[in-house]
């Protein structure tokens, strides 16, 4: 890409093949700059990154999932666009959802979904990660070949949040149904429009309507008796659509962040053989893999006021692209930010999980499905390697990846390995 034009993110496929490259020339641009394409602000710095994301009163979440698309349908009569933001938020994708809700009313819901998290029933979810993973690894390991996210990644990112939330093992082939159906969000060329998470609803009204006639303890029967900060009972719908986007969130990027680990895992074989032989560094690896190949490349937030950030005046109601993968690619923060490195002292400020309080409610348990899969598949298979009748001979590979300017990861991941023993 050169100096004098850069690809337009929402649109450009060479964007979906290779972020890298945009990554790095967005942050070549500046931390903070006006793309052409759209009018957005692009942020790439990592500190101003997370100015945006801790600062509630200068910038809505209102569009946290949509970015440009729609925007405001008129402009701010001067530099305040709060009052346009309150009266048009029904226009923009999921504005049903917590992901785009700002305080006070994002504090009662996600309170919802956080209060039920609790410590003890992580543990219990993460001590049915463990059998999982070796049921699914059980599936392929004498075969000496899978296609790993189809097999594993998938079926196993889907149950560990089903099983998490109570849904019935009998119902786990309808929700993988439904989410394969609908496809990714944030498609290249087309707009997120509406409810994305709609065809959920439904299938969750059922579960929080029960537990409200019969209280059951699990996470979705907790849920469904918890009550706002002020004493009030949610509508069921509320409710509902905590545990989608939960469930959602839970699901997708999970998957893709398994792939993407197993993808670099493959293709160094030294690292298997270290992290076979010291274990103990796998919570590490997997955090600078977050920093690196993170599943999510952007989120997006709205000025409600006129301001500046890192010098750059942005107009109240304009759109600002968060882009994840560049502000983790910041030199001002990572040393030799390109180059992986599992031992940084600083690893866990990386932005994967976003700051502030949008910050990813799911990241315990991305940090416990990436260090389980990771060393099931280390100790119960050799020689992990990418399949060259696949993807092509080292240097040449050839992938398929996710058809979104939001999601990063491949749609299938060919593995060869022998069983170890």
């Amino acid at each position: 890409m050169s100096e004098a034009r850069i690809a337009d993110f929402f649109t450009d496929v060479s964007v979906i093949e290779d972020p890298v490259a945009y990554f790095e020339d967005a942050r070549n641009r500046g931390a903070v700059w006006r793309e052409p394409h759209h009018g957005a602000f692009v942020v790439t710095g990592h500190d101003e990154m997370v100015e945006v994301f801790r600062d509630t009163d200068r910038f809505s979440s209102c569009n946290a999932f949509g970015g440009p698309f729609p925007g405001l349908p008129e402009e701010p009569p001067g530099d305040d666009a709060s009052a346009l933001i309150e009266q048009y938020r029904h226009i923009f994708p999921s504005h049903e959802s917590l992901i785009t809700f700002d305080p006070p009313m994002h504090s009662d819901h996600r309170g919802l979904m956080m209060r039920l998290l609790t410590p003890r029933r992580l543990k219990e979810n993460e001590d049915f990660m463990w059998r999982l993973a070796d049921e699914l690894i059980d599936t392929f390991a004498a075969r000496g070949s899978a296609e790993f996210i189809g097999e594993y990644a998938q079926p196993f990112a889907l149950l560990v949040i089903a099983d998490l939330l109570g849904v019935p093992e009998a119902d786990h082939g309808e929700l993988r149904r439904r989410m394969v159906a609908k496809g990714p969000a944030g498609s290249v060329g087309q707009r997120v429009e509406g409810n994305f998470l709609a065809h959920l609803e439904d299938f969750f009204t059922g579960y929080v309507e029960q537990r409200r006639r019969e209280p059951k303890d699990d996470v979705l029967g907790k849920m469904a008796l918890a009550t706002f900060s002020d004493g009030s009972v949610p509508e069921v719908i509320d409710v509902v659509r905590v545990a989608t986007i939960l469930f959602a969130g839970g699901q997708g990027t999970a998957a893709r962040f398994l792939g993407n680990l197993l993808k670099h895992v493959a293709e160094h074989p030294e690292l298997q053989r270290r992290l076979r032989a010291e274990p103990e560094q796998i919570p590490a690896f997997v955090e600078e893999a977050l920093r690196l190949f993170s599943p999510v490349k952007c989120t997006f937030r709205m000025a409600r006021h006129t301001t500046t950030l890192a010098g750059v005046r942005i107009p109240a109601g304009s759109t600002l692209v968060l882009l994840l993968g560049a502000a983790d690619r910041d030199e001002r923060r990572f040393e030799s930010p390109a180059e992986f490195r599992a031992q940084r002292p600083n690893v866990r400020e990386h932005v994967a999980f976003g700051r502030g309080i949008h910050s990813c409610p799911g990241a315990p348990l991305v940090r416990a499905e990436g260090p389980i899969t990771l060393e099931r598949m280390l100790h119960r298979l050799d020689d992990l390697r990418i399949s060259e009748a696949h993807h092509g001979p080292a240097g040449s590979r050839r992938y398929e990846y996710t058809p979104t300017y939001i999601l990063r990861g491949v749609e299938a991941l060919h593995l060869e390995f022998r069983p170890a023993g």
